[in-house]
C-alpha cells in the first residue's frame, strides 16, 4: 500500500483541497448505462436459485487431503466480507473510461455465466458443517449470519474469488500500484473463503483461473496510455473513498449484531 499513498504524496498537487477537487471533478463525469451493464446484475440473482435447478442431482466434493486439515476461523469471516466489497466496489469508483468499462463488464459476464454452467454441469457443496458455528461474539455472529444468507453449493469455480480477481486486475488497467494492492487482497479473499468453509482449495484455484482467462480475453490488451491522466491520478484518493465505504458498512454489521438482528 506504501507506494500508493507514495503517489498521493509526490504525483498529485500537495494541497488536499486541490486533491479532492480532482476526485469530485472525475465523478462528475457521465456512467452510461450499457445492456451488458443490465444483463449481468441481472445475472447475479440467478446464484440464489441454482441450488433448486440442481435438486435431486448428485452433489460433489472436491475435497483434497489438505482441505480437512484447514480449521474453521470466525475470524476470517471479517476478511472474507470486507475485502471482496472493497473489490466489488473500487472498480466501480476507479474505472470510468469507457472502452475500460465495456470491456471490465463483459470480463464479468464471462466469469459468471462459466460459473453458472460449472454449477449446473457439475454440482458442489461447501466443506463447511451445515450452519454451526461454535462460540459466542460478534465475528461467531456474522459468520452464522454469512451460512444463513449463502446456499451451501455452487463451490467450483469460486464466483467470491474469481470477481475479486479481475475486479482487482481491471483497478490495475487504471493505476499499476493500485492493482498490486487489490491483486493481493484478491489473494487474501481466497484464504478467507477457506478459513470461514465457504469454498475448497480446488474452488480457489479454478476461481483464480476463470479470472485470469477473463482477464486475458478482455482487459490485458487495453493500454494505460489510453486512459485519461485525471483518471490515473486520482485512482488512489477513490480507492480510500471506497476503504471509508466499506467501513461504514462494517460499522452497519456491528449495528445489526448489538441490536440483535438475524441469527
Amino acid at each position: 500500500m506504501t507506494s500508493v499513498m507514495d503517489d498521493l504524496a509526490v504525483g498529485l498537487p500537495k494541497r488536499t483541497p486541490f486533491l479532492w477537487n480532482m476526485v469530485a471533478e472525475s465523478l462528475k463525469r457521465p456512467y452510461r448505462v450499457t445492456v451488458s451493464m443490465v444483463v449481468f446484475v441481472a445475472l447475479v440473482p440467478v446464484y440464489l436459485f441454482i441450488p433448486q435447478l440442481v435438486s435431486g442431482r448428485t452433489v460433489h466434493v472436491p475435497a483434497l487431503a489438505l482441505d480437512h486439515r484447514i480449521p474453521q476461523q470466525p475470524a476470517w469471516v471479517l476478511v472474507y466480507g470486507s475485502l471482496y466489497l472493497f473489490l466489488i466496489l473500487l472498480p466501480v469508483f476507479v474505472v470510468r473510461q469507457e472502452a475500460l468499462i465495456r470491456r471490465t463488464v463483459y470480463a464479468y459476464l464471462t466469469i459468471w455465466l462459466t460459473a453458472y454452467v460449472c454449477f449446473y454441469v457439475y454440482p458442489t457443496a461447501a466443506p463447511r458443517a451445515g450452519d454451526i458455528v461454535p462460540g459466542e461474539g460478534f465475528l461467531v455472529w456474522a459468520l452464522r449470519f454469512l451460512y444463513s444468507s449463502d446456499p451451501p453449493y455452487n463451490c467450483l469455480p469460486s464466483l467470491h474469488v474469481a470477481h475479486s480477481l479481475v475486479s482487482a486486475l481491471a483497478s490495475g488497467r487504471v493505476h499499476r500500484g493500485l492493482g498490486v494492492v487489490a491483486s493481493a487482497c484478491a489473494f487474501v479473499v481466497g484464504i478467507s473463503t477457506l478459513f470461514t468453509r465457504q469454498h475448497y482449495i480446488l474452488d480457489v484455484v479454478t476461481g483464480i483461473v476463470l479470472a485470469c482467462v477473463a482477464y486475458a480475453i478482455f482487459l490485458r490488451g487495453t493500454r494505460r496510455d489510453d486512459i485519461p491522466e485525471l483518471d490515473r491520478r486520482v485512482a488512489p484518493a477513490l480507492a480510500l473513498v471506497v476503504i471509508a465505504l466499506v467501513a461504514a458498512g462494517i460499522g452497519c454489521y456491528w449495528l445489526l449484531y448489538r441490536l440483535g438482528v438475524g441469527v
